[in-house]
């Protein structure tokens, strides 16, 4: 009864996706039409307390300040900066300056928040300076949609706050839980770019030039204001001076610093990064409000117990159960993006996900690397349409590039299952 009640719901809320319904809206609406027609309750009480209840959270408030730093800084010279911090660094590595995408992604992500924020402002600044040097537009497109969903993983992360407040987990725990893994994929992508390197020698343009060790040290003076903002908004969450909402204040006051010390804060991008935020945030929180909503109706018809009740009697072992559900978020993800995944499905899930003995702190990290995979698969790969959008190449061609990043994300997901401690070990010796 419970799987036909399911079948039933999702395929109404499917139908309703499909119709153009905004993803929030559709989600009250499964949650009305199920407690209607499935339970005696009526919805509109259970409505107001569940949206009223999770838009209050303190927690939450961390998510629009985190989004208002990335929009700041997404108007500032920072990439650039970054760059030419960089380059100089890079000469002897094989791959030379394709690691700046890699690089540029990972220092970006530490303040931005966001996959499509860190691949479309990396790329404006490395994409046209890698095609006017020769590099292979298939490494230098492939590069940046892998290191730019490193905008998901790499703290402070818009989708780990989405989690940790649909989950109830520590914001700051998955913050620091993420750290490990993030550079764990970012060593992965440059180690897979050496090797393509060293495989095709005649592909990579030679140095321009070779830059001494005090030059190099000259250079590096641009990568000072990133380095600081990282330093103020991750070091007061991992020395336990401020939580996550605090530091998200701290970094958005570095940025606005950071802005006026470039000349590019006035009255326009000032406000123009207060609206991008306000419009994205507004997006995300119609979404959570709505999942809110959905969660409650769902467990007024007992559908999660059931549901794990049901997976539980399949015997799958964790292991077999991961599986499952990273090959159902790849294929959740080729139609939803990252945060809807997460509110669509945390609700039903956490109680299978507890039930098999799977630390939710590790299970968010998976999920996130999970999504990121659906950052770079068509046909609604946000990054890939982010790269289409800057470069016009279709999108197939570009997903093609990014195929063998797609790959070591596959890779990273075995290794943190294979060593947990991956994930678990930092919080556990930086937060008690």
């Amino acid at each position: 009864m419970e799987v036909m009640i399911a079948a039933v719901l999702i395929g109404l809320m499917l139908a309703l996706l499909a119709g153009g319904v905004w993803i929030g809206l559709a989600l009250m609406a499964i949650g009305i039409l199920g407690m209607l027609g499935f339970t005696p309750r009526a919805p509109g009480d259970g409505m107001a307390v569940a949206i009223w209840s999770h838009g209050s959270s303190w927690t939450l408030t961390a998510l629009p300040l985190f989004l208002w730093m990335g929009e700041i800084l997404f108007r500032t010279k920072l990439s650039e900066d970054m760059f030419k911090g960089l380059s100089p660094w890079l000469e002897r590595l094989p791959g030379r300056l394709l690691h700046t995408n890699i690089i540029g992604c990972t220092l970006f992500a530490a303040v931005s928040g966001s996959s499509a924020a860190t691949c479309a402002t990396i790329g404006k600044i490395a994409l046209p300076e890698l095609q006017r040097r020769g590099y292979p537009e298939s490494m230098a497109l492939g590069t940046l949609a892998g290191a730019g969903t490193l905008g998901l993983l790499i703290p402070p992360s818009i989708i780990m706050i989405v989690y940790g407040v649909a989950a109830d987990v520590s914001i700051s725990k998955l913050f620091i839980g993420g750290v490990l893994p993030g550079i764990l994929l970012a060593s992965l992508f440059m180690g897979w770019v050496v090797v393509w390197s060293l495989m095709n020698p005649g592909k990579i343009p030679a140095a321009d030039l070779k830059t001494d060790f005090m030059g190099k040290l000259r250079a590096s003076k641009n990568l000072i204001p990133v380095i600081l903002l990282i330093g103020g908004v991750l070091g007061s969450i991992y020395s336990g001076i401020a939580t996550a909402t605090e530091a998200a204040a701290i970094g958005v006051i570095g940025s606005l610093i950071i802005a006026a010390s470039q000349r590019t804060l006035n009255r326009k991008s000032f406000f123009g990064a207060l609206m991008g935020a306000t419009r994205l945030y507004c997006m995300i929180a119609l979404i959570l409000a709505g999942s809110a909503f959905l969660t409650l109706a769902m467990g007024y018809i007992g559908l999660p117990r059931h549901l794990a009740e049901w997976i539980g009697g399949l015997g799958l072992t964790p292991g077999m159960l991961l599986v499952a559900l990273a090959i159902f978020y790849i294929l959740l993800g080729c139609f939803l993006d990252g945060i809807s995944i997460v509110v669509l499905t945390m609700a039903v899930l956490m109680p299978t996900i507890q039930a098999a003995g799977i630390d939710p702190l590790w299970f968010g990290i998976f999920v996130v690397v999970v999504v990121e995979m659906a950052q770079v698969t068509p046909p609604v790969g946000f990054n890939l349409f982010v790269l289409q959008g800057l470069t016009g190449r279709d999108m197939t061609v570009i997903a093609r590039y990014a195929l063998p990043y797609f790959l070591l994300m596959v890779l990273a997901v075995v290794l943190l299952y294979t060593f947990p401690g991956l994930v678990t070990w930092l919080p556990g010796h930086m937060i008690g």
